[in-house]
């Protein structure tokens, strides 16, 4: 199956599948990617399998400890592949859970993010959701758990909260199957392009650090053409994030970011 995509194509895949192949991903006659992240404890697992059943499998991420589990469904005549990321609380490296996370979204471009929250403790899981944001324009937000927040009568606006965030927010309750529908719905939209996403950015950096930013992303893109979210790359670069640092000195961010086909990265 081929996975070239045309940059004029709304409704072609915008998934990386190199790269994807690079991080362990089997890339066998599948439309669309859809990556599964967000906090420990928020329902996560539940609503990997209400997606996919029986349909999945665990593996170990290449080089790494860490489970990978992927699994797939068909919905209106498309292929999803879902691969369901390390439960964590950031994107910022300080853990391998993270660093596969992080990696996963911003060199494997999947078609859709959906980041599941617990309704809950929302506040607490909103980190995680602007950090993803920083970096995808093709996400969705579950709001799980939504029967728990009934019981404690805590009211979630989720129309409120999709505007703030400019990504689609679908209120579910997994355990009980409630929502998942919509959420199913929801991830078909992104990935065909009918919900285009236009996710809240933090665009409040000093003028110096806007300068600093101009000239890394620059520089990286000099070095390593082709690399997705080179903005992103120079932000951590300036916070310090160590495991960027050794990718960019060792060249780990260049084999990430060349464009290959997936037949040459298969042979």
């Amino acid at each position: 199956m081929s996975q070239t995509i045309s940059p004029q194509c709304e409704t072609c895949p915008v998934h990386h599948a190199g790269n994807l192949i690079k991080l362990g991903v089997n890339m066998d006659s599948w439309d669309y990617v859809v990556a599964l992240a967000g906090n420990p404890n928020t329902g996560k697992s539940t609503v990997f399998n209400a997606l996919t059943g029986l349909r999945q499998h665990t593996g170990n991420w290449p080089g790494k400890t860490v489970t990978r589990a992927e699994g797939g469904f068909v919905y209106h005549d498309k292929r999803y592949k879902l691969v369901d990321l390390p439960g964590t609380y950031s994107l910022l490296s300080t853990s391998t859970d993270e660093e596969v996370a992080r990696n996963f979204i911003l060199f494997g471009k999947p078609d859709v993010t959906v980041i599941v929250v617990d309704a809950t403790r929302l506040e607490r899981n909103l980190n995680l959701v602007l950090q993803v944001l920083e970096i995808t324009d093709r996400a969705v937000v579950c709001l799980n758990l939504i029967d728990e927040a009934r019981r404690h009568q805590l009211n979630v606006d989720d129309r409120t909260l999709a505007k703030e965030l400019g990504v689609p927010v679908v209120p579910a309750a997994a355990r009980q199957g409630e929502g998942m529908a919509a959420l199913l719905g929801t991830i078909d939209e992104v990935a065909g392009g009918q919900i285009v996403c236009k996710p809240h950015r933090i665009k409040s950096e000093s003028r110096q650090v806007r300068a600093a930013l101009e000239a890394l992303v620059k520089m990286i893109q000099e070095r390593f053409p082709g690399l997705s979210n080179a903005r992103w790359v120079a932000l951590r670069l300036l916070e310090g994030d160590h495991h960027v640092i050794e990718a960019l000195r060792s060249g780990a961010l260049g084999d990430l970011g060349q464009e290959k086909s997936v037949g040459q990265v298969a042979a």
